[in-house]
């Protein structure tokens, strides 16, 4: 005969796991500081501004000559 399991043990465990993976997707989500998030959006309105001088066929603005 095999061990008995204890169901509240199991039932337990999958719960933090749960918890564990929705606080990482959260910590990766949410995890920046002010300065960093700051940061992050200047650097992409700079790239942003890059490809669209790069576009051929458009003045600075982004519209048709």
């Amino acid at each position: 005969m095999s061990t008995p399991i204890n169901l509240n043990k199991v039932r337990k465990a999958r719960a933090r796991a749960e918890k564990s993976v929705r606080g990482d997707a959260n910590a990766l989500t949410f995890g920046l500081t002010k300065a960093q998030r700051e940061t992050v959006k200047k650097e992409n309105s700079r790239l942003a501004r890059l490809l669209d001088e790069k576009v051929l066929g458009k003045d600075a603005n982004g519209k048709k000559p």
